[in-house]
């Protein structure tokens, strides 16, 4: 809960400025497919379970705002009737532009394919500026895994043709190309480290920026 809490404040200092914000959930604290992959599910049954994760995320982030005075909705890219809708472009771009923050789950639908891909589908149907992507306990990009290389840099910018170059895998390769392509900056930043969403927004130098 104070997660969420901690959360709902910095989006909604955020909104109050006037910025439209779209959220892509991931699953992780309840079931990671590639986990239970290596458990021996198989790779489409494990993220079938790992999209519906997002779902439940999601629909604690939507309850969450909507009770604390903070307009949003949540889609799914597939729909689960009574529970949470489908995506829908024409009428999601309507309430984003109102101002109504918007949350996505269970990714692109499609098992392979990572919550950062469908980071950046999202962010490209909405049109956004910019993508923040807060990780899990990584506070940017590094030239190797910094818990297996000692000497490991951390670049406070990159470009996605670098991050795709050298194999850095802090986001997959599809995001960083669909990114690329779409010419969409980001962020790069531990969604630990409370208020760097606001830093991030309000253009504060935080983890590591990625060029096109």
């Amino acid at each position: 809960v104070k997660v969420l809490t901690d959360l709902l404040e910095e989006i909604k200092t955020i909104r109050d400025a006037g910025t439209k914000i779209g959220i892509v959930v991931g699953g992780g604290n309840v079931v990671r497919g590639k986990s239970f992959e290596k458990l021996g599910f198989e790779r489409t049954q494990a993220d079938k379970m790992g999209m519906l994760g997002t779902v439940i995320n999601a629909l604690a982030l939507e309850t969450q705002f909507n009770q604390n005075g903070l307009k949003a909705k949540a889609y799914a890219a597939f729909a689960i009737p009574g529970v949470i809708d489908i995506y829908d472009h024409q009428k999601a771009i309507k309430e984003y532009e109102e101002g109504t923050v918007l949350i996505f789950a269970a990714g692109v639908g499609q098992p392979y394919f990572s919550t950062d891909t469908a980071c950046a589908f999202r962010a490209s149907q909405i049109n956004a500026e910019v993508v923040l992507i807060a990780k899990n306990g990584v506070d940017g990009v590094y030239s190797a895994d910094p818990d297996e290389d000692p000497n490991a840099v951390k670049f406070d910018e990159i470009s996605y043709a670098e991050i795709v170059d050298k194999r850095l895998g802090v986001i997959d390769l599809t995001a960083s190309c669909l990114l690329m392509e779409r010419k969409i900056e980001s962020y790069i930043f531990n969604m630990n480290q409370k208020g760097d969403i606001l830093k991030a927004v309000n253009g504060e130098k935080i983890g590591t920026r990625v060029t096109y």
